[in-house]
């Protein structure tokens, strides 16, 4: 009677594969660590203005020396010029510039917007207060659209960009993992979303006291940035697999939260970053966050597209998965009939 050979070809499987899992592990992860480290360190390591909005105001020949030294800094600003501080004014409301330089006879006046970007507001201020220095006139420095007063720097509001995206792939993930499909998967996330705003309004702006525009409308910009994520990554998984999860999570977190200029500005950040991150849900959603909360809605339109496309496209993308995968089921038992031996 023969014996079995101590090692059958099933238990030499999980042999063999253990070395190439274990070398998997030994490269993915610091691969993973380095992309982590480019996608966060790049942005803020290179920080420093490019094609940066800012307006000059008064008469052109008063205004034509200013022009020429902020053009010293090449690239650096994009000049929109004005002819009063009243047109300055309005263009920095409507997010048209982040800054204006107004030049009047009792000296250079520099009409800042520390709600758009603390940041910028803070760069304007010393790079005028420098150049006015240099030629003995003092600057007098106005913020038009301040922050709240409980968030001067703008801190809080940024370190809102985070959670938003988290709470988004959790809600994307559980609707995946819990094998929801079709209506009821839609309405989990718009639910899920619905709540995640309302109780990120309720604690941003009536118990932080970071935001100072209309409550709802800041609730919308939570619930619709948090459904952009979650569209996506239940959309996705529901085409290709669990993996989707993972496919927009990298991208959420990798390149939609550090790419988002939510610490600083788009144009702050390095070419094609700042772009990149506008189109992803982080950025655009703390643009229009920006923009309802603390001017009434100014340049609200792009942002809040980008955010309708991403949660669009994912709700879809949850639908059509839904609708394939109740076709797969109705053929297999044909299949098997047909098969099926007679007798």
């Amino acid at each position: 009677m023969s014996t079995p050979s101590a090692t059958s070809p099933r238990a030499a499987a999980p042999r063999s594969a253990a070395p190439r899992r274990m070398i998997a592990v030994v490269v993915l992860v610091p691969v993973l660590a380095a992309l982590a480290l480019w996608a966060f360190a790049w942005p803020a390591a290179r920080t420093a203005p490019r094609d940066l909005p800012l307006g000059v105001a008064g008469p052109a020949a008063a205004t034509a020396q200013v022009e020429k030294q902020l053009g010293r800094h090449e690239g650096a600003f994009e000049i929109h010029r004005y002819a009063d501080a009243a047109a300055a004014r309005d263009a920095i409301e409507d997010r048209t510039v982040y800054g204006a330089v107004v030049v009047t006879p009792q000296g250079p006046e520099l009409l800042t917007a520390s709600a758009a970007s603390p940041a910028v507001a803070q760069l304007l201020q010393q790079a005028v207060t420098q150049q006015a220095a240099a030629e003995g006139t003092q600057v007098k420095s106005v913020d038009v659209v301040p922050t709240a007063a409980n968030d001067p720097r703008g801190a809080a509001l940024g370190a809102s960009v985070l959670p938003l995206a988290l709470a988004g792939m959790a809600a994307g993930a559980a609707v995946t993992l819990l094998g929801l499909r079709g209506i009821r998967a839609v309405s989990a996330l718009a639910g899920a979303a619905t709540l995640i705003g309302v109780v990120a309004a309720a604690l941003a702006h009536s118990w932080l006291g970071i935001l100072t525009g209309d409550w709802w409308a800041e609730a919308g910009v939570f619930a619709l940035t948090t459904l952009a994520v979650s569209a996506a990554v239940a959309g996705l998984a529901a085409l290709i697999g669990n993996a989707g999860i993972g496919v927009v999570s990298f991208l959420v977190m990798f390149l939609g939260n550090p790419f988002s200029g939510a610490a600083s500005a788009p144009q702050m950040l390095p070419e094609p970053a700042g772009v990149i991150g506008q189109w992803l849900p982080p950025g655009a959603g703390t643009t229009l966050l920006r923009s309802v909360s603390f001017f009434d809605g100014a340049a609200a339109i792009g942002p809040a597209m980008t955010l309708a496309w991403w949660a669009a496209l994912g709700l879809g993308a949850v639908l059509l998965g839904s609708a394939l995968r109740s076709r797969k089921p109705s053929s297999e038992p044909s299949a098997e009939r047909e098969l099926a031996p007679v007798g």
